[in-house]
């Protein structure tokens, strides 16, 4: 079973459009309820709960009751862990193509 922590369910909870915008509309507006994260989505709330619940497993948002409302909050340390994966294969890239330039040169 792969290590939900890991980067594969992160990469795979980000790669849906839908969540994208979700993780967006959080990083700019701060923790909101499920209700205000469907205002204006175009998709039902269910549809959101269950985009959320992919995202909670994941560990991109968390969750806190205030009230009656639970409010979604991101993660930023996870979405430091996903900036982190991506910048090591950014210098892995880097590097293969730096040693190709070189060997085509030679």
């Amino acid at each position: 079973m792969p290590n939900p922590r890991g980067p594969a369910p992160l990469f795979a909870a980000l790669g849906d459009s839908h969540r994208l915008r979700i993780v967006n509309h959080l990083s700019h507006r701060g923790p909101q309820s499920v209700s205000r994260l469907t205002e204006g989505s175009g998709i039902s709330r269910q549809a959101i709960s269950k985009h959320l619940r992919v995202l909670e497993r994941a560990g991109v948002v968390h969750s806190s009751r205030r009230g009656r409302e639970r409010l979604l909050e991101l993660e930023s340390p996870r979405l430091g862990d996903a900036r982190q994966f991506l910048a090591e294969i950014s210098a892995e890239w880097d590097s293969a193509l730096d040693r190709l330039r070189r060997f085509v040169e030679e």
